[in-house]
């Protein structure tokens, strides 16, 4: 058995569906023998992109999503999607191709140390230099890149060792791992602190983003009577209809949700990372009495060192934690009145119809045209901002955007990815005329893989974020500018269809023409920023919202 045969043999046994990649000349004994597997090659136009969409596909299933490219310039064009990955705890296993280890006759000639160049983006990774260890690394691989926290692993393989003949070596078996539950002692001790506040509240993040989480919180939330904020990243793990729901953390300053946390004496915060949403922002005196549930110990600093860390299945540990305070009732009228008026400020008013929209307004016209269980994919930019503050969630990983590393260019790549995990949800990828641009070029690869999904291009022909941000600092508006294709044009030169918003009827009807056909739709729509002053400012309940309503 040639090593690559044995390679790929590896990766069925461990259930891959898909390779999204580039090929290139040291991958090729690879993608030969990828042809005669039952994994699918998706090849994109762009190894970023590839990275985007296997990081997303992790995501949303909880299996490690594989990319590939070939050494050198397709191995560091992978590198910011793997990123994507690291950061944002996406499930990734990168395969990168590299010059044969002996009889190199091209000396230096693409050669880079990826290996070490990859080493602070993934959680392990390694150059195979003897295909007898294929079975054991690529195992680890996908072991350790599902290991909670989940992210990025990597193996190099060179081109004589995809080559040669190991002979006849097996896969190792791929095992279902079960991660250790909270300490009893520590499960106690967190009861009793819950039980002694006199208004503890919930924050969930990215880390419950995942069925079984979700179901544990609302029956959590539901026995305890606690009420719950959601980080952007863990939209919809509770549904925001739910009576109990606080929504979104949606914006970096104080905002109306986080007049619930100042009420609070208590905080329990679940699968919290503060690299998407830093603690500063609702704890800036760093006095908040916090609970920690997690798969793993929280790394403190002023403003988040918890009391109490229950480290292990977050599942098992609501559900033995509410056992725990069966009894206790924490439903409080003043977070009902405030979730009340949270509705009224943020979801239940429609935005005025204008045109060009405004931010809030499409908000608004998107979650006309979507169902509970469809997806949104929202790619980096001030847009992102609002939909988190303002798009009501439903169901957990029906939001998808990135508050980790933020890049722009992932929205298409994650869209792409979610038609293909799920065929029978309407998915629509939001991105800013920059981002779009950064990857443009795949959509040829969404139309090649016959994809039914919308793309939403909100132009205003800069990078109105950085924009914003400038404005804000005082500076004068420079070096933000930029030209734009026709859209409509280059969607229909790609094969896809293409629709612009001209305002002649609501951008809901546009959106819902676009789902109406076939294939790959884009839809260039202008967007109004003016409105962008209001995220500058903190907003506090005013206090007769709440006044005469006992604590």
């Amino acid at each position: 058995m040639k090593a690559s045969d044995l390679f790929v043999a590896c990766l069925e046994q461990e259930g891959v569906e898909y390779v999204f990649g580039v090929p290139g000349e040291e991958n090729l004994d690879l993608v030969e023998s990828l042809r005669t597997s039952t994994i699918e090659l998706i090849v994109t136009r762009h190894e970023q992109h590839a990275a985007f969409m296997a990081a997303t596909y992790g995501r949303l299933t909880g299996h490690a999503g594989v990319c590939l490219s070939t050494l050198g310039p397709g191995a560091t064009n992978l590198l910011t999607g793997i990123a994507y990955a690291q950061l944002g705890g996406m499930p990734l296993f990168a395969i990168t191709g590299q010059k044969p280890i002996r009889d190199n006759t091209q000396g230096g000639f693409q050669l880079v140390d990826i290996v070490h160049t990859f080493e602070p983006m993934t959680k392990w990774n390694d150059s195979i230099t003897d295909g007898a260890v294929i079975p054991r690394s690529i195992r680890h691989a996908f072991k350790i890149a599902e290991a909670e926290r989940p992210g990025a692993t990597h193996l190099e393989l060179p081109e004589d060792i995809a080559n040669e003949d190991v002979g006849d070596m097996l896969p190792q078996q791929s095992i279902r791992t079960f991660p250790p539950i909270a300490d009893e002692r520590a499960i106690n001790v967190a009861a009793e602190a819950i039980a002694s506040a006199r208004q503890p509240i919930l924050i969930y993040s990215a880390g419950t983003n995942r069925e079984t989480c979700a179901q544990s919180l609302s029956r959590f939330v539901e026995k305890t009577g606690l009420f719950a904020v959601g980080t952007q990243m863990g939209k919809g793990v509770l549904a925001e209809d739910h009576e109990q729901s606080l929504f979104c953390m949606g914006i970096h300053k104080h905002d109306y949700v986080h007049t619930a946390i100042d009420e609070a004496d208590l905080v329990i915060t679940v699968g919290y990372s503060p690299i998407e949403y830093p603690p500063y922002v609702w704890n800036p005196q760093g006095d908040k009495r916090i609970i920690d549930i997690d798969y793993n110990p929280t790394t403190p600093d002023e403003f988040y060192s918890p009391e109490q860390e229950l480290i292990g299945l977050i599942s098992s540990s609501l559900d033995r934690l509410r056992d725990k305070l069966a009894g206790h009732d924490f439903s409080s009228p003043r977070f009902a009145r405030l979730r009340e008026y949270l509705s009224e400020k943020l979801h239940i008013g429609r935005a005025a119809v204008t045109f060009p929209p405004s931010p809030a307004c499409i908000v608004d016209q998107v979650r006309q045209t979507l169902d509970r269980y469809d997806v949104i994919s929202l790619d980096n930019g001030i847009y992102k901002i609002w939909f988190a503050r303002l798009y009501p969630a439903y169901i957990h990983n029906t939001v998808l955007l990135d508050n980790a590393l933020a890049s722009m260019g992932a929205g298409l790549g994650a869209a792409m990815a979610a038609c293909l995990v799920h065929p029978d949800r309407r998915v629509l990828a939001i991105c800013g005329d920059g981002g779009f641009e950064m990857n443009s070029q795949d959509l040829e690869t969404a139309v090649r893989l016959k994809l039914d999904m919308v793309v939403l291009i909100l132009r205003d022909n800069g990078y109105g974020f950085i924009r914003w941000k400038q404005q804000g600092a005082g500076f004068a508006d420079f070096g933000m500018s930029f030209g734009n294709p026709d859209f409509v044009a280059l969607a229909e030169a790609y094969g896809a269809n293409g629709l612009r918003h001209t305002g002649d009827q609501g951008l809901s009807a546009v959106l819902e023409t676009a789902f109406k056909q076939s294939g790959v739709t884009v839809v260039e729509c202008p967007i109004d920023y003016s409105s962008n002053s209001e995220l500058d400012s903190e907003y506090h309940v005013p206090s007769e919202v709440l006044d005469g309503i006992a604590r």
